[in-house]
């Protein structure tokens, strides 16, 4: 216990953040208690509440420590190009590797965001994941202006419901993806990398600027 009492508390929440990721991925977040987290993390159950009250506690952490990753995929898409087509493409890329890499962070990040922080019955972290998602779509809203300024996109567009109907529409086909594999290969003749290809040109053809 001495050593640990060195350690900075960010250490032993990380720690016990990575235990209970790694039981909610094989069990589930309702079939795991905090009694199996301080088990897999090495805490006593004691030590684990000094640093997380309770579960919905852990699950925040892992939210927001999600949220920033997905941050981190999508800043990296958007500077390595400049055309527009290659900058979604690589979004898009950016998406499908975060889902393989993360893919209990992807179905997080999707869940439902707490936006309501007039009371206090909130969590630090609830408002960092929220401001973090804002950041994210204020950096898609750049890529979309840039889009339409350079001609490559549709001028009538709607901004923000576009930003939406893309994040709904992007996720989806991705894990359909993902849990459809072994159908679309049997049935399609295509591969996973293949069928999204298909499925990402085809949204954004929906709003690319028709030429001539």
């Amino acid at each position: 216990m001495a050593r640990r009492k060195k350690e900075p508390k960010s250490v032993h929440r990380e720690n016990i953040a990575a235990a209970a990721s790694s039981l909610f991925m094989e069990k589930g977040i309702t079939a795991t208690s905090m009694n199996e987290i301080a088990k897999v993390a090495g805490y006593s159950k004691a030590t684990l509440y000094v640093y997380f009250e309770n579960k919905e506690e852990i699950i925040g952490f892992l939210v927001l420590d999600s949220m920033k990753k997905l941050y981190s995929y999508i800043t990296s898409a958007l500077e390595q190009q400049e055309d527009t087509k290659s900058r979604y493409d690589m979004i898009c890329r950016g998406l499908v590797l975060y889902q393989e890499e993360f893919p209990f962070y992807f179905k997080m990040v999707l869940d439902k965001i707490n936006i309501d922080f007039e009371s206090q019955n909130y969590l630090p972290e609830e408002k960092e994941t929220y401001q973090i998602g804002e950041e994210i779509n204020e950096k898609i809203k750049d890529f979309l202006k840039s889009g339409i300024k350079k001609g490559d996109l549709r001028d009538d567009i709607k901004i923000i419901p576009t930003i939406f109907q893309f994040w709904g529409m992007l996720s989806g086909l991705i894990q359909l993806a993902e849990n459809k594999e072994e159908y679309i290969e049997k049935t399609m003749h295509l591969s996973k990398i293949q069928f999204l290809k298909n499925g990402f040109d085809m949204l954004y053809h929906s709003i690319e600027k028709r030429r001539g």
